[in-house]
């Protein structure tokens, strides 16, 4: 069975280890193993940064463990950016050449999410001046382009990733019985 880390900052929800258990109820319907960041908890008695490196470590090697990520790339503390936790977990993913899937709800462009003013070049400017990128995309291009992106919720890109997981199966089972080369 395929294990899933379940990249997101649904570990900040007051109900995280409940909603937790959800996502990983969810992979089990579509036939993988969700992993979840809170599945283990810190030793007790950790100072506050102890606590962090501890989390961050056991995070890494979930993602190193994992056979490919799913994130909540979500809306995090502002229009239009995801958790900066969950996006290194991506990148690192990404890094590691593991098949990454994320999903959002708002099938917006960035452009249209974020509140922009236009200046006097035309040009599309955040609330503190910087320029809005506008390539289409719903989240930032780094993220956009190193990701299957899922427009819907965690239920929604599982499906697609059974659904390719499904495709990709039926190819080489065809290629195989031909003689040919598998995927």
């Amino acid at each position: 069975m395929k294990t899933i880390y379940l990249a997101g900052f649904d570990v900040f929800r007051k109900d995280a280890r409940a909603w937790g258990e959800h996502l990983k109820t969810l992979c089990a319907r579509h036939g993988y193993e969700g992993l979840y960041p809170l599945d283990k908890a810190a030793p007790f008695g950790l100072s506050g940064p102890a606590t962090a490196q501890w989390i961050y470590e056991a995070n890494v090697a979930l993602i190193r463990r994992a056979d490919m990520v799913m994130a909540n790339l979500d809306d995090f503390r502002g229009p239009g950016e995801p958790d900066s936790g969950t996006a290194f977990e991506v990148g690192f993913a990404v890094a590691l050449q593991k098949p990454v899937w994320g999903y959002g709800a708002d099938a917006g462009t960035l452009l249209d999410r974020v509140r922009a003013s236009t200046d006097a070049d035309g040009e599309a400017l955040d609330a503190r001046g910087y320029v809005v990128e506008n390539f289409g995309l719903p989240i930032n291009l780094m993220l956009a382009c190193s990701v299957r992106l899922v427009t819907g919720d965690a239920e929604a890109c599982l499906t697609e990733m059974a659904e390719a997981d499904r495709r990709r199966a039926a190819r080489r089972t065809q290629a195989l019985q031909q003689g040919g080369p598998e995927d």
